[in-house]
């Protein structure tokens, strides 16, 4: 008898449910890691939420000194003059092909490069190995573009010292459009590959070293480990990754793009942040610029979205 009424105290008990806690009491009781959510939250809301509000210069005839509240309202009038501008065909071809190229050449290395040092043995090599590859990516464009400058030079560069050696014609890389994209896509590669490997390695130091002692047993040698193992174990990273730069396809880097560029390189180098700079910063075509800001968002928005949704029905991953 008392066996079977402790038995149904059991499942009285185990029927009763936890009492919900309320939002605010959960928020307190774990107010430490909602504490250090604040400064990046203050980030977004001050830097990249805020400023959108900006984005009704867009449609408006702006004016610095009516401000948003003064400024007349125009519709789609830039948009149409951004459309009918006789250069936005080259403007938006260059902006995608740089970023195309960018995609193509550029984001596989790192990923090349964090399998290389994975297979990497040697502890201290390894080290100093990985402190080379990422120095570049503290230097400015600046700096690296005198460097660019100083190999390509056709007085004193080390690459047309080299070809007149072997019998060729000095050439001004700097100057020729054609050779504009390679030199932008080659430049950034050496900045940016030991940086952005970094993700990468870190996804490969998280995989469980039991897989790899498994797949020797089953005897998989290297190669196996890295297709069956190491590949799988990117493969989220990668996916996530190549979404955020699908989604930042509009933007090719100002930064680096202006440094090279030059009226005689115009031709393969402008793109719609350079045309932006010139006409909003220099000539004060606030409503314009605001307007080509808005375009290349709504585009990277588009993309992440069909990007997004294309890697969950392929892979399963996603963004969300």
């Amino acid at each position: 008898m008392e066996t079977i009424l402790g038995q149904d105290k059991a499942v009285q008990l185990a029927a009763v449910k936890p009492k919900k806690m309320s939002a605010w009491t959960y928020i307190l009781k774990h107010r430490a890691f909602y504490l250090m959510l604040i400064p990046g939250l203050l980030y977004f809301l001050v830097f990249r939420y805020v400023p959108l509000a900006g984005s009704v210069i867009a449609f408006q005839d702006y004016n610095i000194f009516k401000g948003f509240t003064g400024s007349d309202w125009v519709g789609f009038q830039w948009f149409e003059q951004m459309f009918s501008y006789d250069k936005f065909a080259r403007l938006l071809r260059n902006t995608l092909f740089i970023s195309l190229y960018q995609i193509i050449f550029a984001f596989p290395l790192p990923i090349i490069l964090a399998c290389l040092l994975n297979e990497v043995r040697s502890m201290a090599f390894k080290r100093v190995t990985q402190t080379v590859l990422y120095l570049p990516h503290f230097l400015s464009w600046t700096i690296v573009f005198g460097l660019t400058y100083m190999m390509l030079s056709p007085a004193q560069g080390f690459v047309n010292h080299l070809i007149v050696m072997l019998g060729g014609e000095k050439i001004s890389f700097l100057q020729k459009p054609e050779y504009f994209r390679s030199i932008i896509i080659t430049s950034g590669i050496w900045k940016e590959m030991g940086w952005n490997a970094i993700i990468f390695i870190a996804a490969l130091a998280g995989i469980n070293p039991a897989l790899y002692e498994a797949a020797k047993m089953d005897g998989a040698n290297r190669w196996k480990q890295f297709l069956h193992i190491s590949v799988p174990g990117l493969l989220p990273a990668i996916m996530i990754l190549l979404m955020l730069k699908i989604g930042h396809i509009m933007d090719s880097g100002f930064e680096q793009i202006y440094q090279f560029l030059n009226p005689a390189t115009y031709e393969t180098g402008d793109v719609l942040d350079t045309y932006t700079y010139r006409a909003g910063i220099l000539q004060g075509q606030y409503s314009i610029t605001t307007a080509i800001g808005l375009f290349k968002s709504v585009i990277g928005f588009i993309l992440l979205v069909i990007a997004n949704r294309v890697s969950k029905l392929t892979t399963g991953e996603g963004l969300y």
